[in-house]
């Protein structure tokens, strides 16, 4: 044990003075690795940040989810159905809503909301315009993500009540009492008084300019249609969206009963088609997949390249290196060195020589954080740093395996 890490130690020192000796040549060997780690690495780190950027522009939809609307979000699969029927379609209504709460039981959550843009919050003499007021079910937190900062959710009561209580996003909380704790005040809406009981985490902007919470008041559904109800203009439209179950695989179950049920509820013969439509947040994640798979795939194919270039470039510096000690080789023989330490002195060599453009390249990658911004936050994860340094390491075995057998 001890013979080998000393083995390993003498190779690497010998390794580094080999190194120092030529050092401009050093340099210029490892810029091709440099430059390939630098863009495999560099593409999957802005890959893998648009990819959580895009998912926390779409994290409001929820996951595992489907909601029921007039509209299909993707025409594609029905390019030949014409636009003008989907607006004799019926809205969905809250009877239905209450009707697929009692009857589903391939759903894990079922909830109904709505949402009223534009309005005006107000505390003392402090008012904020544009706030966003969505009223929703008791179940709403467990199909959308809803995160709290501070306090609480709504409770059944308060819900199935429609008490006036509400959970603020962070910038309307902190426009309406500034350095003052907003738990437990009110607020005016519409000229009706809110207790705040709680405020939502902090979104910030995203990467596709989806609804922020920062600016958003939620209440229970029915406080919401309260709001409304004397309005001459348009009331609150309903919205249901519905939670599979996680051992529900595509959510074909769920989807499959949610569709009969409402076919049963609006009297569809067996012959009409539907009138409303199963929507998915899936379809987004689909394309999504696409953008990265093409991405992900042209880095690797411009990377692979470059690492072919760095590597050919180690292989061929390596055998003027061997050239150049052939004398050394032979004093190390001479004095009994055997050949495997002749190879892996050599092979560490490459190896190290492919480590140091390795880290190089991750330097360059990491340089990339400085230019990220709130919606759009590049990071280097160690899991991209350690297959960095894998590539790297490969690099050098497969350049430096060749001159080391012949320096051996």
């Amino acid at each position: 044990m001890l013979l080998t890490i000393r083995l390993i130690y003498e190779s690497f020192r010998s390794a580094l003075g080999a190194l120092r000796e030529n050092l401009l040549r050093t340099v210029l060997s490892l810029l091709g690795v440099t430059i390939g780690i630098f863009a495999i690495i560099g593409v999957l780190t802005i890959v893998d940040t648009l990819e959580q950027s895009i998912k926390a522009s779409l994290s409001f939809l929820g996951d595992k989810v489907i909601y029921v609307d007039t509209f299909p979000w993707t025409f594609a699969q029905e390019s030949d159905y014409p636009w003008w029927k989907y607006f004799r379609r019926p809205n969905p209504t809250f009877n239905e809503f209450k009707f697929l709460e009692k009857r589903l039981t391939k759903a894990s959550s079922v909830a109904v909301f709505g949402v009223r843009s534009n309005l005006t919050a107000k505390y003392k003499n402090n008012s904020v315009s544009g706030a966003t007021v969505l009223g929703a079910s008791f179940l709403y937190n467990r199909v959308s993500d809803v995160k709290i900062e501070t306090g609480r959710y709504f409770n059944y009561q308060e819900a199935d009540l429609g008490r006036n209580v509400a959970i603020l996003g962070a910038q309307l909380a902190t426009d309406l009492f500034e350095q003052e704790d907003p738990m437990g005040k009110q607020i005016s809406l519409r000229n009706r008084k809110f207790m705040v009981i709680g405020v939502l985490k902090r979104q910030g902007s995203t990467l596709l300019n989806t609804p922020s919470t920062d600016n958003l008041a939620l209440v229970p559904y029915g406080s919401l249609v309260k709001m409304f109800a004397s309005t001459r203009r348009r009331g609150v439209r309903p919205q249901i969206a519905i939670k599979g179950y996680d051992n529900d695989p595509g959510l074909v179950e769920v989807e499959n009963e949610a569709r009969g049920l409402l076919r049963a509820f609006r009297g569809l013969k067996p012959r009409e088609e539907d009138n409303f439509a199963l929507n998915r947040p899936e379809a987004f994640a689909q394309v999504l997949e696409g953008i990265i798979s093409t991405l992900t795939g042209a880095g690797w194919f411009i990377s692979i390249f470059s690492m072919l270039v760095g590597g050919f470039s180690i292989a061929n510096i390596m055998f003027v290196s061997v050239k150049e000690r052939t004398n050394l080789i032979g004093i190390q023989k001479s004095l009994g060195a055997k050949n495997y330490f002749i190879l892996l002195q050599f092979l560490f060599e490459a190896i190290l020589l492919c480590l140091i453009g390795g880290l190089a390249g991750l330097a360059l990658v990491s340089l990339l954080t400085l230019f990220g911004t709130e919606s759009f936050p590049i990071s280097l994860g160690m899991s991209r740093v350690a297959l960095g340094l894998s590539l790297s390491t490969i690099i050098g075995i497969i350049a430096g395996i060749v001159p080391a057998l012949m320096a051996a």
